[in-house]
């Protein structure tokens, strides 16, 4: 079992990975190759790119691990219910094409890839939970994955037990989702479910779940706790009085919850306080869930440390009060912990069901995407005839830049696995004053203005500016800064006081660190404004090229690719 390939193919956030003796080589998103934001086409880009990137052809791979059991999924979400429900038979003959695709699985694969060898299908939660626990570094850990569907489960806890993962709970079963209850309020407040839930994640601090609902005797929070309820130790329930993706598609929200709330807001129709305060008790209440049920998980399976995947697990919100609970020693998540990252936890629970022992070893280093040498993006330059300098020090340079208030756009090594830019594919700015943030915005990012953006921080600084005890190396926990900091940073601060906190270590990211550190010897501030390399609703970008025509279609000041440097008035 030299090479695995990992394949995260039906539904969004289709993706490919590739493990050499148990070592990731490389892991892609095929929304970067076709432009897509979370692709759902057959993967085929992204698996030749791993391939590219591990200097291998298909014929070399030992297995194919495709993420989910379809058999099971096609039994459980569509022939059982069926047999009980008019509506779930209707929804049945609608996805019919569907089932069909799923059941000839394997021949897609073959046809898209030429490929003759081994394929096997692995369990969706597991590998979710794989992708965190490996990595990780955690020799025994409690294991929690969270999203909207796998294959019928919506989420699972399990153990990671000297390299053994173990299943402890799986009774939260769909149509019972924290993930599409999440995707259900997106869509009724105006954005695109499975495509926008981090907007929700951004407004809730705005509203106010305590504020009676107008017209009703209930504040907004206890409605919420009649949606979403505890039951048992480990199992949350969803009043489909309120929420129906389970009987038509599309629908989300019932003619209760529009009875309570008001009709569904579209997306550019004004944003009240109303709204504001739907997301908040949205937001307060899943954390109330996930809170207590891993309170009692601590409790009765003794694990110290916390891994976290799926969807629900980029909800930094939610991870920075379980962080801040100290519930746990120490928490990891997943970069990838959408669907996306499925594709690398396939290709662990292939391997270790090879007989092959695993002991979770820490790994951090997730920059496993497209790469480019300085000689392929000089030709590019070259081709598109810019001009540009190559500077003996490109930090000095750039930083010097960043000091007088440009705009940086910072496109380096391979690129990131996952939805966050990490310092490789990322738009850079100062910090400081906090006009910067919407000085960003409104010249390059055009996002709803209450979004905030995210600091980068020197990992040895980190406790000098905020309130966090262990690293934070891919952006996703939210914790409050340091009050005698905030005038020295205030363009990362939410309006809450948090910041969605990115620590940087030279020896995961050595380009990022040293850049930063160039920064603070110029400033003395060790932070950077840090947010992907992309416009609103298109994917990170992925190519040398891609940079260019982003740096030329935005008011992006600066851009440093590769060892080479260009600016806006060398390029009028």
């Amino acid at each position: 079992m030299k090479y695995i390939l990992g394949i995260k193919y039906g539904g969004h956030d289709t993706s490919a990975a590739l493990l050499f003796n148990g070592k990731l080589i490389a892991a892609c998103s095929q929304e970067r190759y076709t432009r897509d934001k979370h692709s759902r086409l057959f993967p085929k880009d992204a698996v030749m790119d791993c391939l590219k990137i591990g200097k291998i052809d298909i014929n070399q791979i030992n297995e194919i691990a495709f993420v989910n059991d379809l058999k099971s999924m096609t039994r459980e979400i569509y022939l059982k219910p069926a047999i009980q429900s008019d509506e779930r038979l209707d929804f049945l003959i609608k996805d019919i094409d569907k089932i069909k695709r799923m059941n000839n699985m394997d021949q897609i694969i073959r046809n898209n890839l030429n490929y003759k060898g081994t394929i096997k299908y692995y369990r969706h939660h597991l590998c979710h939970v794989a992708s965190a626990y490996y990595p990780s570094g955690f020799k025994n850990a409690l294991c929690l994955s969270i999203d909207g569907v796998g294959e019928y489960e919506t989420g699972i806890i399990a153990s990671g037990k000297l390299g053994k993962i173990k299943t402890l709970n799986n009774e939260n079963k769909y149509p019972h989702s924290l993930g599409l209850l999440y995707s259900a309020i997106t869509y009724y407040l105006g954005w695109k479910h499975h495509c926008d839930e981090g907007i929700i994640m951004g407004l809730a601090p705005y509203g106010n779940s305590s504020k009676k609902i107008p017209g009703f005797k209930k504040t907004y929070l206890q409605v919420f706790r009649e949606i979403l309820t505890n039951k048992g130790n480990f199992q949350y329930k969803i009043n489909l009085d309120y929420i129906d993706y389970y009987s038509e598609r599309d629908k989300w929200v019932t003619d209760k919850f529009i009875k309570i709330f008001g009709p569904k807001r579209k997306y550019e129709e004004p944003l009240t306080n109303h709204h504001k305060n739907i997301a908040a008790a949205l937001q307060d209440q899943l954390e109330s869930v996930v809170l207590k049920q891993l309170k009692i998980a601590r409790k009765k399976f003794k694990f110290n440390k916390l891994c976290l995947a799926g969807g629900v697990a980029l909800n930094c919100s939610l991870n920075g009060k379980i962080a801040k609970s100290k519930i746990f020693k120490e928490i990891f998540i997943q970069p990838a912990s959408g669907d996306d990252g499925c594709a690398y936890g396939a290709t662990l629970l292939a391997y270790t069901s090879s007989k092959k022992k695993m002991i979770p070893k820490r790994m951090h280093n997730f920059y496993k995407g497209s790469c480019f040498t300085n000689k392929e993006i000089e030709s590019e330059l070259k081709k598109k005839k810019l001009n540009y300098v190559r500077p003996k020090n490109l930090y000095h340079e750039v930083s010097k830049h960043l000091k007088d208030g440009k705009i940086i756009g910072w496109f380096q090594g391979g690129a990131e696995f996952g939805p966050r830019a990490l310092g490789n594919r990322s738009i850079l700015c100062k910090p400081y004053p906090k006009q910067m943030k919407d000085h960003l915005n409104i010249r390059v990012k055009f996002r709803e203005e209450f979004r905030p953006f995210a600091p980068s921080v020197l990992n040895e600084y980190r406790e000098d500016f905020f309130h966090i005890n262990q690293d934070s190396p891919h952006m996703l926990m939210a914790c409050k800064i340091k009050k005698n900091k905030m005038k020295d940073v205030p363009a990362i601060v939410h309006i809450d006081g948090t910041c969605r906190v990115q620590t940087v270590k030279k020896e995961i990211n050595e380009k990022f660190y040293n850049l930063i550190k160039e920064f603070n010897h110029l400033t003395k501030i060790p932070v950077l404004l840090n947010t992907s390399f992309n416009v609103k609703g298109q994917p990170i970008v992925n190519t040398p090229s891609e940079a260019i025509e982003t740096f030329k279609a935005t008011k992006i000041d600066v851009l440093a690719v590769g060892d080479f440097l260009l600016t806006k008035k060398s390029n009028v």
